[in-house]
This record gives C-alpha cells, sequence and structure tokens, in this order.
C-alpha cells in the first residue's frame, strides 16, 4: 500500500498541504543555512580561530544538518521525485560527520576540514533548497539553474575533503579514549572499535564518492541540457 501510494504522489506531485509544507522546510532549511555562511565569514574576518569556530556554529550545524534527514522520508513516501536511497547516502555522510566526529570529539572541531566543509555545505545548500523552494511555485530563475547544477563542481570536492579531514583528525582521540567502542568480555558478547570502523568508513569514500559525483553530472546534463534544448 504505501509503494502504490508513493508511486501515485510521484505521478500527480504533492498535495496543496505537501506543497506548503516543502515551500516551508526549503525556505527555512534556506534561510539556517545563509545563516550560518554569514556566521563563518563573520567569524574568520573578525579574526576568530578554529579553537572557537565550532563554538560559534554548534547548534546551528546541529539543527539545519539533522533537519536533512526528514529529506529521505520525504522521498521514501514520494512527496519529491528523487530516489530515497541517493538522498540517504547523500544525507547521511553528513550527519554521520556532525553526531559521530564533531559531536563525539574535540579534535574533528578544531581541523581545519570544518570551515572547509562549513563553506561548501552552506553555498550549495543556500543555493539547493533555494531552488527547490522557487521550483515549487514554478519561478526558478536561469541564473539559480546554472548555479544549482554547476557549483557542485567545486564544493562537492572541497565539501568532501572537509569531512575527511575532521575525520583524520578526531582519530587519535577516538583511539585514546576509546571513544563508543565496546571491547570484551561484555553480557552481549560483542565487539566494536569506532577507530576502525571510521577508517574503514573514511576509505568507503574512495568508491562512493565517483557515484555520487557522476550522479550530479547526469543530473546537470539532464537539467542543463534541457533547459539549452528550450531555449533554442
Amino acid at each position: 500500500m504505501a509503494e502504490d501510494y508513493s508511486q501515485k504522489v510521484r505521478k500527480s506531485g504533492p498535495s496543496p498541504v505537501g506543497k506548503l509544507y516543502l515551500l516551508a522546510y526549503n525556505g527555512i532549511q534556506t534561510l539556517g543555512w545563509a545563516y550560518m555562511l554569514i556566521q563563518t565569514l563573520s567569524h574568520f574576518l573578525n579574526r576568530g580561530t578554529l579553537d572557537t569556530f565550532w563554538d560559534e556554529i554548534k547548534w546551528t550545524v546541529v539543527i539545519f544538518q539533522n533537519a536533512a534527514v526528514l529529506e529521505v522520508l520525504h522521498a521514501a513516501i514520494g512527496l519529491v521525485p528523487s530516489s530515497a536511497f541517493v538522498v540517504f547516502m547523500q544525507v547521511y555522510s553528513r550527519v554521520f560527520l556532525v553526531c559521530g566526529s564533531l559531536l563525539a570529539t574535540h579534535g574533528a572541531t578544531v581541523s581545519p576540514g570544518l570551515p572547509l566543509a562549513i563553506l561548501a555545505w552552506s553555498i550549495t545548500e543556500i543555493i539547493r533548497y533555494a531552488y527547490y523552494a522557487l521550483n515549487i511555485v514554478n519561478f526558478v530563475p536561469q541564473l539559480l539553474l546554472f548555479t544549482r547544477y554547476s557549483t557542485f563542481l567545486l564544493l562537492y570536492p572541497i565539501g568532501i575533503t572537509g569531512e575527511l579531514l575532521c575525520m583524520y583528525h578526531s582519530l587519535d582521540e577516538i583511539k585514546e579514549k576509546q571513544l563508543l567502542t565496546i571491547s570484551m568480555p561484555n553480557s552481549w558478547n560483542f565487539i566494536f572499535n569506532y577507530y576502525y570502523f571510521l577508517i574503514f568508513y573514511m576509505f568507503l569514500y574512495l568508491p562512493l564518492f565517483p557515484v555520487l559525483f557522476g550522479h550530479m553530472l547526469a543530473q546537470r546534463r539532464k537539467m542543463l541540457g534541457k533547459d539549452t534544448k528550450k531555449s533554442k
């Protein structure tokens, strides 16, 4: 039943209530990420340091990045015409970084990768959410369409680099304090070493990055190619 409902929604589009909800969600996210970008630029222009940067942006990041989990639900129920799996892959890496490194260790919060990630995330999300919001009311300027499917060429590699640097700088602390690690003996007869898991997870970026980047390239050809044909 849920699958049939999702297919019907994808074919007919969201209801008026659904459109209003998506407009509000994307509008709030646009404002949230714009605020985060202002926080970031203001912090470093006022000679702020890496040591104090996380304290400045912590709750903005936690709220607006973790709110992106809702997008997996949007795709799963057919509220938006996206693959729930692809959305999950795109959202998971960031949420994992926030909850699994930035909130868990001090090392990640003073990594030079943090401002790289935040800068790339902020610009990307301002453009993306603004595009989604305006697309709901069928008013997407040509410049916004172009930037939506072009800026990722530079910002995506920068964001990935920042994420990996944050995780790398959290490794020593995780190993030393045995954070999120379950050792034997225990009543569950289960062992889990977060240090080695994180290293394995970082290596997963090697095969997954080309897949996600390739997906965006395909979307770029589809959307900008379509727009070029219309203009002829």
